[in-house]
């Protein structure tokens, strides 16, 4: 019988069906995996809760907290399951008796094309990641180089350390050998125009950089990476452009156990690398860049109760060093923000997890003026 594109198609799904996480067909293994998560929050604005549509009714965002007088405090209930992911990959063995593999990785949170919450909450999926590695080489979008994916504590909240974590997803190319890597990746700069208006530019002549190393030992991990770039605006007749550079110390220890996971970030011009974009890279000042300093970080510590109960505390923070001789054109930009927050974790049976968190945090901009937040969170999430 000829074998035709439609069979292999169908094998491919009949052995996907058959097996949770792998199949393999020829020299090709396929490989699935995710999670169906639900999130339910009670979050306490001290200044006025933000729109329906916001993303933080979704996750923690901290530059969308929300700052003024006290007197406007208002709760509000939101439940959604639109952090549920669903990924996919194949790995080839090849005849150089290397491997050549991909993933592709979609969830439904802050995508662009947003539904509604009137009749179907039909959200659209966005990509997380799309990439493909051969003997060293990756191409494609995943994680920065310049952040430790392994540093994340586990928390109910779709990030945990919002404001004290490099968190970044973008195309890239990356060379990895041994416990040095190199990136290339795309450049994006966020500017601060007159009147405290932020402004995203695509406009750098150069990809950022990144260098990264690894060290891995039987207490743990860490990792110190760097971070240079520019910063470009090119609009009408302004050309401005400066340099930006950042370095990061992260990891974690096994304690028995438990374990403790941290981050330290300083830099100039981060910008949108760490803090969800908390602070902006620097203020347009007389067609000239000014490069904001920033520093961030958390610490967490979880402890395991049991075999079926774990609980993880975390402190997270970021202050920026703002130029207040510039004010009058940055406005009243973020001056600092931090975060604390606790939960219990239960799993009765493997992948499956119940959950409870608390979590506070703050928001101070130059001014003094400031707001905080106060979320009680439950999930229910199961990996397949």
């Amino acid at each position: 019988m000829k074998i035709t594109p439609l069979h292999t198609l169908s094998a491919v799904f009949v052995a996907l069906s058959s097996s949770s996480y792998a199949a393999s067909i020829g020299d090709t293994e396929f490989n699935y995996g995710g999670y169906i998560k639900l999130d339910s929050m009670w979050s306490d604005y001290s200044a006025g809760a933000p729109a329906g549509s916001s993303v933080s009714r979704d996750f923690y965002v901290p530059s969308t907290t929300t700052v003024g007088d006290d007197n406007d405090s208002d709760t509000v209930f939101d439940m959604h399951a639109r952090q549920s992911r669903f990924n996919f990959g194949t790995a080839t063995a090849l005849d150089n008796g290397k491997q050549i593999k991909t993933k592709i990785e979609i969830d439904f949170l802050a995508s662009a094309a947003g539904g509604n919450e009137r009749v179907s909450n039909s959200y659209a999926p966005r990509v997380r990641h799309a990439f493909v590695t051969y003997d060293g080489w990756l191409f494609g979008q995943t994680w920065s180089n310049f952040q430790n994916v392994a540093a994340l504590p586990e928390t109910l909240d779709f990030v945990g350390p919002a404001e004290g974590t490099v968190f970044v997803r973008q195309s890239q190319i990356k060379y990895t050998t041994g416990a040095w890597s190199f990136s290339l990746e795309n450049p994006e700069s966020t500017i601060t125009t007159t009147g405290g208006v932020r402004v995203a530019t695509d406009d750098a002549s150069l990809p950022d950089f990144t260098a990264r190393y690894t060290h891995k030992a039987d207490w743990g991990h860490v990792v110190v990476a760097a971070l240079a770039r520019q910063l470009t605006y090119k609009v009408g007749d302004v050309d401005a452009n400066e340099s930006s550079f950042g370095v990061s110390a992260s990891g974690s220890v096994n304690l028995g156990e438990d374990n403790l996971k941290f981050m330290l970030t300083q830099g100039k011009g981060l910008g949108r690398y760490v803090g969800l974009n908390v602070a902006h890279g620097a203020v347009l000042n007389n067609d000239e860049l000014d490069a904001i300093d920033s520093t961030s970080g958390f610490v967490a510590y979880q402890h395991k109760w049991n075999r079926q109960w774990r609980s993880t505390a975390l402190y997270s923070f970021f202050s920026a060093d703002n130029n207040t001789d510039l004010l009058a054109v940055s406005g009243d930009p973020t001056e600092s923000s931090q975060s604390y927050s606790a939960n219990i974790l239960y799993s009765p049976v493997k992948r499956l997890t119940f959950g409870a968190e608390i979590k506070h945090a703050t928001l101070e901009l130059e001014s003094g003026n400031d707001g905080d937040m106060t979320r009680l969170q439950f999930s229910a999430k199961y990996a397949f």
